[in-house]
């Protein structure tokens, strides 16, 4: 579900014409649905009504401020997984009691921040994660809230980069390591032992795999309690997918929330959730302008103004965005097969291959679809191209919320060294 649509003849968001955006902001440009974000929250706040569950955001899918700020208000607590995702969370009134603090590769200077600020809880990757956290905390005479991060050995995720839970990945605490590591966390100063975290990947459609995680993790939380362990939460991370195409039909969330009451039930435990793209997905698009068509002995190439810079995941995963004209296309339309690419000096800059759309003229303006999560964090200034802006709409109001930086901006904390100057 989101709220951009077509009404007499144009693209709108919620109750502007996108067109005025493009107008007035320029393109590219990225814009943000408050509705669809609100909707999409309060959809999972339903789904879950009845359990003691914390909805803590994925920071990482889309850290704008006055989008954090929005889930805020709707009692979002958020996942981090650095120290700037951190303060990013606090800055927009999330209180430090609803965030969790993930990621393979904390800092001491991390922790200390995180410790400092009372964060809910430590998602504990490593063994030597866990002694540095313990050595920060007993510095400091705190105690840090920890769940150790358990990779179950359960493939899952739209794309293998994206999924985190099979044995070999990076993430989490092997299975087989995960019982020996609770023991030894028990005896460490500083530590205190709440919970189990499990996160198997990202972009997940079907339930199944998810519950064979669930499942094990339960038992694992249970065998811990009967070590003497106070385990009263369970982490299931995030990673349910959102439909990318209009014959995608990824698993519900009252379905996930069912299943993730079943395997929790009657054992008084905490749940907490790390959505992202579940709520932002589809909260965001990405507008771009047609620069030239460009014919090649094979294919057609259009080239629009937007990079890869600004949406990395084609490039990155492969991934499919839809992409609709902002004018509405007539019932008798003429179709073309383009390869849609960007401006980048890359082969990778590419958005879509033998794409069928409406016939584009230069000039005409595009919406890269379900841009809202991945989009913006990813984006970069490769190429010396400006970062792109973002819009928030709310209703038939909007707002540039990160404004499209100029070149003094761009160059503002790089410096020429004296000995240059004076050799030139």
């Amino acid at each position: 579900m989101h709220h951009f649509y077509y009404a007499e003849g144009r693209l709108h968001c919620e109750g502007i014409d996108l067109d005025r955006i493009a107008d007035e902001i320029g393109t590219p440009v990225y814009v943000y649905s408050t509705a669809t974000f609100v909707r999409h929250a309060n959809v999972l706040k339903e789904a879950f009504r009845g359990q003691d569950v914390l909805i803590a955001y994925s920071v990482k899918a889309n850290g704008n401020l006055a989008v954090l700020a929005t889930l805020a208000a709707e009692g979002c607590g958020a996942d981090v997984v650095s120290g700037g995702e951190m303060q990013r969370a606090l800055t927009a009134g999330i209180p430090a009691s609803r965030i969790v603090f993930s990621g393979v590769g904390k800092t001491a200077a991390e922790m200390k921040l995180a410790l400092e600020a009372g964060i809910h809880q430590f998602n504990v990757e490593s063994a030597g994660e866990l002694k540095l956290l313990s050595r920060v905390a007993a510095g400091l005479g705190l105690a840090a809230p920890v769940a150790l991060r358990v990779n179950p050995d359960v493939a899952a995720g739209g794309h293998p980069n994206i999924s985190t839970g099979k044995a070999g990945d990076k993430f989490g605490v092997p299975w087989t390591e995960a019982e020996a590591l609770y023991d030894e966390a028990g005896r460490l100063p500083g530590i205190r032992v709440v919970g189990v975290d499990v996160h198997i990947g990202s972009q997940i459609g079907e339930l199944a795999p998810m519950r064979a995680a669930f499942e094990k993790v339960v038992g694992l939380a249970l065998r811990l309690r009967a070590q003497g362990h106070a385990i009263t939460r369970i982490d299931v991370g995030g990673g349910l997918g959102i439909p990318y195409r209009s014959s995608d039909s990824p698993a519900p969330p009252a379905d996930y929330a069912a299943m993730i009451a079943e395997a929790t039930a009657g054992h008084g435990f905490e749940v907490i959730l790390e959505p992202g793209r579940v709520i932002a997905g589809n909260a965001g698009v990405l507008l771009t302008t047609a620069l030239y068509e460009k014919q090649a002995p094979d294919r057609t190439f259009l080239i629009v103004d937007a990079g890869m810079n600004d949406l990395m995941r084609p490039a990155l995963y492969g991934a499919h965005h839809e992409i609709l004209p902002l004018a509405e296309p007539a019932a008798n339309s003429a179709y073309k097969s383009y390869d849609v690419v960007g401006p980048i000096c890359e082969s990778t800059d590419k958005f879509a291959t033998g794409r069928d759309l409406p016939e584009v003229q230069p000039g005409d303006r595009l919406a890269f679809m379900s841009a809202g999560a991945y989009g913006a964090v990813l984006s970069s200034a490769y190429n010396a191209r400006p970062l792109v802006p973002e819009v928030l709409v709310h209703g038939d109001r909007y707002s540039v919320v990160r404004r499209r930086p100029d070149f003094e901006d761009m160059i503002r904390l790089e410096e020429v060294p004296d000995w240059i100057r004076t050799k030139a």
